[in-house]
């Protein structure tokens, strides 16, 4: 765990505190992490389309046939 001394304004600090104790945390830092895990949850959505459009690319090209794994390492080079 890495540790980390920040400043942050009263006003922040004031959320802080009330994040801490709606959740029933014991410290700041639980309620920091917490509010840092939330913000990570978000983020997957604007992620998730660039990275299916991407899967979906992948899909479209044209792959190798094999019948066994012996014939897939012979042709790749393996």
């Amino acid at each position: 765990m890495v540790k980390a001394t920040i400043e942050i304004p009263e006003r922040e600090n004031r959320i802080l505190n009330i994040v801490k104790s709606q959740h029933g945390f014991k410290n700041k830092d639980q309620a920091f992490v917490f509010l840092i895990q939330e913000y990570e949850q978000n983020l997957e959505p604007e992620i998730r389309p660039e990275f299916v459009k991407e899967m979906g690319r992948i899909e479209k090209q044209k792959g190798i046939p094999f019948k066994n794994i012996k014939e897939l390492r012979k042709l790749t080079g393996e």
